[in-house]
């Protein structure tokens, strides 16, 4: 026999087949590991997405209730929120009672062009409140917490009461 002559059949013993079937057994944790990794992170957006739309349906809610006389604000509030305008609210915002945090008074008073008896009542001040409001998503009962700081203008007369 030559040297260059390849060896009989027997002499290989499935090494091929061997070699072959690992490297698909390889391939095949690849694949799997792929998918796994695609699916969570497929998760992680979609809740990300969740937790953006729960902040800007709190921040709507504080909006709708600082927009309102802020004195009929001061207990706490359910606001129905339908954050894609689809007709359906997607979102119950709890918002709490506003919480004054402090209170500095106004060293120069608004300019005003109305002299009325109540416009003279004294000085006014500066107050600060934090706003929490609490997001449930109706669908899933996912929940974000929310805070958001407000500056109110009171006379010392509301001041008083609002705010001691």
């Amino acid at each position: 026999m030559s040297k260059f002559a390849s060896p009989g059949r027997n002499a290989q013993r499935g090494a091929t087949l061997i070699i072959g079937l690992i490297m698909m057994v390889l391939i095949t944790l690849i694949v799997v590991n792929a998918f796994t990794l695609s699916s969570s992170n497929l998760k992680e957006v979609g809740n990300m997405q969740l937790r953006q739309e729960g902040v800007a349906a709190a921040n709507e809610a504080i909006e709708t209730v600082i927009s309102a006389p802020f004195y009929d604000a001061l207990g706490p509030q359910n606001v129905q929120v339908d954050i894609n305008k689809s007709g359906t609210p997607a979102y119950t915002v709890a918002v709490a009672t506003p919480v004054c945090v402090a209170a500095k008074q106004v060293s120069v008073a608004a300019p005003s062009d109305v002299d009325l008896p109540t416009m003279q009542s004294g000085a006014e001040w500066n107050t600060d409140w934090d706003i929490g409001a609490t997001v449930t998503d109706n669908a899933s009962g996912a929940s974000v917490v929310v805070h958001e700081g407000v500056r109110i203008r009171l006379s010392q007369t509301k001041k008083s009461i609002d705010c001691p």
